[in-house]
């Protein structure tokens, strides 16, 4: 039996009006692959806070390698041998891969010498960096390897991985798995925490399994299925979405011919881009993070103002309309960047709804906002999407990150729009909530609207959409029918090749 090197003995941590970690016991070994599952606000992000020394226990103890282990903060968690790769990276798009890494090191080298070192460890562990790049041109998959490497300078015994693959290629999810196996036969463990189920099934050894803050099993994920782990996170049975064959209306929005130019230099300009999405169809649009997909939702929701003509609703050219009047006319939005973007971190959640649903609610009358509209507005989105918060007061910031998703996909969903375009729906979000969001998203159509989803979860575009087309570059593909295309196929078109060549 491998030697524990991490054990957690009764961990419990509340916060007002819930217990997020309550009595929890967990072992890691050495060079083990470890899962921690559970369902949006099960306490995971809690747990590891705790391993990493960002948030202090109530009661419990830790050890490590046998002896009492204490963080008071990250540099001790650092300098006892535990990195931390965050599901939202912390880099500074201005500068060098370099200076990004000595910023996270406690007495960096001199800056030849870093450079040296992330070669050197960035090719023996097959994620090769120039550190001389400036990371706002880095691609997604590349920055994450930024953030990697900065651990991996110093020799972490336990590397906690939170959601590492919801931004990368399916190659590149291929060339992070055999880095971290690799680690892991050279002794260092890995806590992975990921919704990917399959993905758990084909890289851990044990997973523990987290509900309402508990442990509630133990398993090899290896001997379960993906669906047998996803019901011991919920504890119950639950349905995956089906998608009916669908009615499709006329054309609802269309975009014709738009070009943007970049708002930054580390942004991607788009393209002559031309499409349409009829009454009760969903459109799906793929693409490795960073082709244009921010740029597309900023263009169709007004942020972005465009040339006239490029962008129309129902037949009415709206492309020189600001945001609410784009909502007024039926088009609602949902961006991917949910706390800063979606969502006001430190305002309520009443009050989050209010931002974007007044328009189109009535939650105001000449200037005079009805809190009473907006509590009742607020309370159902809660309440249909299954947002796990203590009461609708809650700053939004408070929430889990699935939480908060599953409260702005509710909150942009319930306004009856016409058309509703949205990027990464489900990201971050357990599989049972997954699965009831995107059925959602199918009844949504059911209804006649017009749905537009941007993902970088192809199995999701596939169980979902009608339609598929690639952004690449700032291009976009031609629409297909999803059903005419298979993984391979789409792969292809992720990477420029499109029409006969892709066939």
């Amino acid at each position: 039996m491998t030697q524990d090197l991490l054990a957690l003995e009764g961990l419990t941590k509340a916060y007002p009006g819930v217990v997020a970690n309550d009595a929890v016991s967990l072992t890691i070994r050495a060079g083990e692959v470890h899962a921690l599952l559970g369902e949006n606000g099960a306490g995971k992000s809690t747990l590891v806070k705790m391993i990493y020394g960002l948030v202090k226990p109530d009661s419990g103890a830790m050890t490590l390698d046998g002896a009492p282990f204490e963080p008071a903060d990250p540099r001790v968690a650092r300098a006892a041998g535990i990195g931390m790769v965050f599901q939202h990276f912390s880099l500074f798009e201005a500068l060098t891969v370099a200076e990004n890494i000595a910023l996270g090191m406690e007495n960096p080298p001199k800056t030849r010498e870093l450079s040296r070192q992330i070669r050197e460890v960035s090719e023996t562990y097959g994620l090769p960096l120039n550190p001389d790049r400036t990371v706002g041109t880095l691609s997604a998959g590349e920055r994450q390897r930024v953030e990697i490497i900065r651990c991996l300078l110093q020799n972490p015994r336990l590397l906690v991985m939170d959601e590492p693959t919801s931004v990368l290629t399916p190659q590149e999810v291929d060339i992070l798995f055999t880095t971290l196996r690799k680690l892991s036969a050279e002794g260092t463990a890995i806590l992975y925490i990921s919704h990917k189920l399959e993905e758990i099934r084909a890289l851990c050894e044990r997973a523990t399994i987290l509900r309402g803050g508990k442990v509630v099993e133990t398993c090899d994920p290896r001997e379960e299925s993906a669906r047998s782990l996803a019901e011991m996170m919920v504890g119950k049975s639950f349905a995956t979405a089906t998608r009916q064959n669908a009615k499709v209306g006329a054309p609802m929005l269309v975009v014709d011919g738009l070009h943007t130019q970049a708002a930054s230099s580390f942004g991607t300009s788009l393209k002559d881009i031309s499409l349409r999405v009829a009454e009760g169809e969903i459109l799906g649009i793929g693409g490795v993070a960073g082709n244009g997909q921010d740029e597309l939702l900023a263009a169709l929701s007004g942020e972005a103002r465009t040339m006239p003509g490029a962008v129309t609703l129902r037949g009415e050219h709206i492309g020189s309309l600001p945001p609410r009047a784009r909502r007024a006319a039926g088009l609602c939005v949902g961006p991917e960047e949910r706390l800063g973007h979606a969502a006001a971190p430190s305002l309520s959640l009443t009050e989050n709804a209010l931002l974007t649903a007044d328009t189109r609610e009535g939650l105001s009358t000449r200037g005079f906002i009805s809190w009473r509209k907006v509590r009742a507005f607020t309370e159902k989105v809660i309440a249909n999407f299954d947002v796990r918060t203590p009461g609708p007061e809650v700053a939004a910031q408070a929430l889990s990150g699935g939480n908060l998703q599953k409260f702005v996909m509710g909150r942009e969903m319930l306004q009856r729009p016409a058309a509703l375009v949205i990027n990464q729906p489900t990201w971050g979000v357990d599989a049972a909530a997954a699965a009831s969001i995107r059925q959602k998203l199918i009844e949504l159509a059911g209804e006649g609207v017009a749905i537009l989803v941007i993902s970088q979860d192809l199995d999701e575009l596939f169980e979902i959409a009608d339609r598929f087309a690639a952004l690449n570059e700032g291009r976009l593909s031609p629409a297909r029918p999803m059903a005419e295309l298979d993984m391979e196929e789409i792969g292809l078109m992720l990477g420029g090749v499109h029409g006969e060549e892709a066939a």
